[in-house]
């Protein structure tokens, strides 16, 4: 048991070990910042989706930014595209 122990302190020890833990640690976080800047973008697209459809119903600006949470300049943005 001691050998071990010891083998496993001689390799979690070394550079290379450190190195490769590290690099693992960056891949996790790249990743989940990748997942979470999707979902946001996805949620943004959907608001904007949802303002669009009320735009095309009319629906006064106030109550456009209301509903969505977009900025007044953003549903004016759309507004004009529209």
């Amino acid at each position: 048991m001691s050998q071990a122990i010891n083998a496993y302190y001689t390799i979690t020890a070394s550079s290379e070990f450190r190195e490769k833990e590290r690099l693992r640690e960056k891949a996790r976080h790249d990743e989940t910042q990748a997942l979470y800047n999707a979902r946001r973008e996805a949620r943004r697209e959907e608001k904007f989706e949802i303002a669009r459809k009320l735009i095309k119903r009319n629906r006064p600006v106030s109550e456009i930014v209301e509903d969505t949470g977009l900025t007044y300049e953003k549903v004016e943005q759309l507004c004009i595209r529209a």
